[in-house]
C-alpha cells in the first residue's frame, strides 16, 4: 500500500490518493468522515477548527460501497479558501491584486521549517514553505489512516489511541482496562484522557499556557490488539515494522520522540525485568506472560498488543513570539505568527492512531495475498490458526 497528499493549509482543498488496498472491501465516507471529525476535536484548539468542517468526497476505487482494487482518490475541500484566493490561487497576480495577493513573510519562526525550507527551495517568501509544511496536512493522512483502520477492523484488529500526558501533567495509566473501555473514557474527555482525575488539571495548563501566549506539549499512545504473529521481519532494517511504525511516529509534525512498551525505561532495568518470558495454552498457543517490549520482538509482532508512545512538542506558534531575523534585512525581529492552537496533542492522538493504522494495514497487504479481500482475511486467519499450533 502507498499513498501520497497534496494540497496547502489555505489551498482550495487536500487530497490523497491510496493504492494497494484489497479489492472487495467494503468502504464508504462515513469511514472516512468519522475519524476526520475526531481529528478536529480535543481542548486547546484554535479557530480554525470552527472554521473548516473536514469531510472526505471519494472520487474513485470505490463502487457502490467496496473498493475496485484501483486507486482511491480522498478529497478535503478548505472552506476557508474564498478568503485566500489571491494569496494561494495558481494563477499570476494582477498588478491591482499585488499587495493582496503577496503578503510576504520573511521573518521565519523558531521551531518551524519556514527557513531551512526557504534555504532548501530558495524561497525568499516563506508562505510557500509554511502552507505545505503546516499540519493542515495531517487531514489527508487521516483520510488514508482511516481507509487502512477499516481493513484492520474487518481482519479483527482493534486500535485506539489516548493521552498520558499534557504540559507535565501526567495520567496514571492503568493497563487493565480493556481496549472498548480506553475508547469509550478517551472519546468522552475534552483532552482524550482515560483517567478522570487529571482531566481538569490537563485544561488548567492549557488554559494557563493561552493566557501567557504560549503552547504546551504532550505524549499519546496508541494501543492495537490482534495482529498476527510474525508480521514484519528480521531479516532487513527497511522491513522490521516496529521500525516503520516509529518512522510513521517521528513524521507527524512536531513529533520529537517515540517509544514501545517500556519504552526508555528499559536503559534503567535489568533484563530480567525487561523481557517478556513466553508461555503457551491450548486455547491460544503461545503467549506473553508480560507485554514490556510493546509487542515487538526482532522487528516482528508477538501477538501481543502493539505499545507505542509518541512525544510532541509545544507548537512552535506562540502569540508572544521568539526572536528571530528578517531574511531581507537580517534585522531582528519578533516571529511572525499565523493562527494556531495552544496545545494540540489531544488531537495528535488520533493522527498517531491513523498512521500507526496504516503501517498495521501496509504490513498484513504485503505479507498476506491482498489482491481480492476475501482471499486476503482467510489468509490472515490461515496464519493465526497455524500459529496456535505450531
Amino acid at each position: 500500500m502507498r499513498y501520497l497528499t497534496a494540497g496547502e493549509s489555505h489551498g482550495p482543498q487536500l487530497t490523497t490518493i491510496i493504492e494497494g488496498l484489497p479489492a472487495g472491501m467494503p468502504l464508504v465516507d462515513e469511514d472516512i468522515n468519522n475519524e476526520l471529525a475526531r481529528r478536529q476535536k480535543g481542548y486547546g484548539r484554535g479557530r480554525r477548527m470552527q472554521i473548516e468542517k473536514d469531510t472526505a468526497q471519494i472520487l474513485s476505487g470505490v463502487r457502490h460501497g467496496f473498493t475496485l482494487g484501483s486507486p482511491i482518490a480522498l478529497v478535503v475541500e478548505n472552506n476557508d479558501w474564498k478568503h485566500w484566493t489571491n494569496i494561494m490561487g495558481a494563477q499570476p497576480i494582477e498588478e491591482e491584486q499585488e499587495d493582496e495577493g503577496k503578503r510576504k513573510i520573511t521573518r521565519p519562526r523558531p521551531g518551524h521549517a519556514d527557513l531551512n525550507g526557504a534555504i532548501k527551495y530558495g524561497h525568499r517568501d516563506m508562505r510557500n514553505v509554511l502552507e505545505r509544511s503546516s499540519a493542515r496536512e495531517t487531514t489527508v493522512r487521516v483520510a488514508a489512516g482511516a481507509a487502512a483502520k477499516k481493513l484492520l477492523s474487518l481482519v479483527g484488529i482493534e486500535i485506539v489511541s489516548h493521552v498520558t500526558e499534557i504540559g507535565g501533567v501526567s495520567a496514571n495509566v492503568d493497563r487493565s482496562l480493556t481496549l472498548e473501555i480506553i475508547k469509550e473514557r478517551s472519546e468522552k474527555s475534552p483532552v482524550r484522557c482515560t483517567d478522570p482525575s487529571v482531566e481538569k488539571e490537563m485544561m488548567d495548563a492549557i488554559d494557563s499556557a493561552k493566557e501567557n501566549g504560549d503552547s504546551i506539549g504532550g505524549i499519546v499512545e496508541v494501543i492495537a490488539t490482534g495482529m498476527p504473529v510474525g508480521v514484519g521481519s528480521y531479516v532487513h532494517y527497511d522491513r522490521k515494522l516496529d521500525a516503520r511504525v516509529a518512522a510513521a511516529i517521528i513524521s507527524i509534525n512536531a513529533f520529537k520522540g517515540v517509544e514501545f512498551g517500556i519504552g526508555f525505561e528499559a536503559a534503567r532495568k535489568p533484563g530480567s525485568e525487561v523481557h517478556d518470558e513466553i508461555g503457551w495454552d491450548e486455547r491460544k498457543g503461545y503467549f506473553r506472560k508480560t507485554n514490556r517490549l510493546g509487542g515487538f520482538e526482532g522487528g516482528m509482532t508477538t501477538g501481543m498488543p502493539i505499545v507505542v508512545r509518541g512525544v510532541m512538542k509545544p507548537i512552535p506558534t506562540l502569540y508572544k513570539p521568539l526572536m528571530s531575523v528578517d531574511i531581507e534585512t537580517k534585522e531582528p525581529f519578533s516571529a511572525s505568527i499565523e493562527r494556531s492552537d495552544s496545545c494540540a496533542v489531544p488531537a495528535a492522538a488520533v493522527v498517531a492512531e491513523n498512521v500507526v493504522a496504516w503501517e498495521l494495514a501496509n504490513a498484513l497487504v504485503e505479507q498476506f495475498y491482498s489482491d481480492r479481500f476475501e482471499t486476503f482475511l482467510e489468509e490472515i486467519n490461515k496464519q493465526r490458526q497455524f500459529a496456535r499450533e505450531f
